[in-house]
């Protein structure tokens, strides 16, 4: 069974979902993937992570939107 790699703990980053051991959060994660960095840049800014915490990060994510909520979106008029 594959290890967690997502946790968290309202002590660490106020109980964000973070990479196991690290305070790196997946929304920064994800932020510096929509922001255009590769995984490759952000292996190399924070030397503590693996490839598998960025898969880790998006299957989390992933799995968090499945849940049956509407999201609203600013229409293209405002």
């Amino acid at each position: 069974m594959k290890e967690n790699l997502i946790v968290s703990d309202p002590k660490v980053m106020m109980g964000k979902p973070v990479i196991k051991g690290t305070r790196i959060t997946v929304e920064l994660i994800l932020e510096k993937l929509a922001a255009g960095e590769t995984p490759e840049q952000i292996l190399e800014a924070h030397p503590r992570l693996a490839r598998a915490s960025i898969q880790a990060a998006l299957a989390f994510a992933s799995e968090a939107l499945r849940a049956d909520v509407v999201y609203p979106t600013l229409s293209e008029s405002q």
